[in-house]
Parts: C-alpha cells; sequence; structure tokens
C-alpha cells in the first residue's frame, strides 16, 4: 500500500512539474507586435525653403509664437462646435507647434524685398531690430459642421511695433486665413492647408513692414 501511495505521489509530483513547465513557457511566447497607430505631421512649407537673401531692407525681430492654451498639446485638434473641440490621439504633430508656424512665418518674411534678416528669441544683444513682430494664434486646427463638411481654421493677431526703450505700434490686426475644405480623414491634407495658412499670415506681415527709406 505504501508503495502504491507513493508511485501515485511520484505520478502527480511530475503531472504537476509539467504543467508548471508548460505555463511557464507559454508566458515566455514572444506576442504578436502590435502596429503603432499613431502618425505624426509637420508643417511643410516648400516655397519657403530657400529664400533669396535682400541686400537692404528692414531687421524684424520675430517673436516667439504664442499658442492658445488648447493649441499647446501634441494632437492634432479638430473644432465640433462652438465650444467644442477632440483632440485626435493618434494624429500628431511631430514637432512643437508654435515652432513650426515660427519658422514658416521667418521662412516668408526672408522671402519679402522689404526684409533683410529676421532674428528670434532670443534676440543677440548686439542687434537690436528695426521692428518687432508678435504673434498668438488663436486657431489652428480641423472644423467639422453640422453638415458633415470639414475644413481648416487658422486665425492670429499680429502685432508689428517699432523696437527700443519707446516702442510705437506700426500695425495690429487680426488675421484670418480663408476658408478650406478636407475630407475629415486625410490629415496630411489638414496638416498641408494649415501650413499654406502659416505662410499666407507670413506674407500678410511682410506687406504690413514699411519700406526702409
Amino acid at each position: 500500500m505504501n508503495d502504491t501511495y507513493s508511485l501515485r505521489v511520484r505520478v502527480l509530483t511530475a503531472l504537476a512539474a509539467g504543467c508548471l513547465l508548460g505555463g511557464l513557457a507559454a508566458c515566455n511566447v514572444a506576442q504578436p507586435a502590435q502596429d503603432d497607430p499613431t502618425r505624426y505631421y509637420v508643417l511643410s512649407d516648400t516655397e519657403g525653403q530657400a529664400p533669396a537673401p535682400q541686400a537692404v531692407g528692414a531687421r524684424i525681430g520675430l517673436k516667439t509664437v504664442k499658442l492658445e492654451g488648447y493649441l499647446r498639446r501634441k494632437e492634432m485638434v479638430v473644432r465640433t462646435g462652438g465650444n467644442e473641440v477632440e483632440f485626435r490621439d493618434f494624429r500628431r504633430w511631430a514637432e512643437p507647434l508654435d515652432a513650426a508656424i515660427t519658422r514658416i512665418v521667418k521662412a516668408r518674411l526672408l522671402g519679402s524685398a522689404q526684409v533683410a534678416q529676421v532674428l528670434t528669441e532670443p534676440f543677440p544683444p548686439d542687434q537690436e531690430p528695426d521692428y518687432v513682430v508678435s504673434i498668438e494664434v488663436r486657431a489652428c486646427e480641423g472644423t467639422t459642421g453640422r453638415s458633415g463638411s470639414f475644413g481648416a481654421s487658422f486665425t492670429a493677431a499680429v502685432e508689428v511695433s517699432t523696437a527700443g526703450a519707446n516702442p510705437r505700434v506700426v500695425s495690429r490686426k487680426l488675421f484670418t486665413a480663408p476658408g478650406a475644405s478636407w475630407d475629415g480623414r486625410d490629415f496630411d491634407k489638414l496638416a498641408s492647408l494649415l501650413t499654406a495658412d502659416a505662410s499666407a499670415l507670413g506674407q500678410e506681415i511682410a506687406s504690413e513692414i514699411p519700406a526702409r527709406n
């Protein structure tokens, strides 16, 4: 009887060990890799890549673009109502939006006959600009209407002032880009539309720079 009991114990122990090893082996099996659904986008202004240098013109101090609080995120924004926005978790900006808009506006200014040089913050202490440009972006997003249509929205408040201890405002305006449509799915298209809007903002600012005598 003792021999039979011992045999049973050995068999059960062996089975338990086998199950344990099998469970551990199953845990160590590599799980199939999951595709990351996140896509990243940039504002890429190809027309402003190589602005023509100007021998004469104003020296511009371009302050870093300020964004509305809800735009200071990685996720791209789609406005779904007057007071409602959606953050698209899997559609993100590949660089800070303020830096991207600053880059595009700078390129547009450098391509203007009115501008010889563009300084960005922090301004060099030994180079005082002739004019200082401040930009506050209030909308840079996709939109969707009740009818199911989709568009791009870009609005910015702009101020151009003289530099120095007693600055004088030369121009102050609200820039609103013309509306443009997209299909609500192609976020590369939305990024292209917002790029064009930022470029148009740069052109608008360049037109406000007084000619240098």
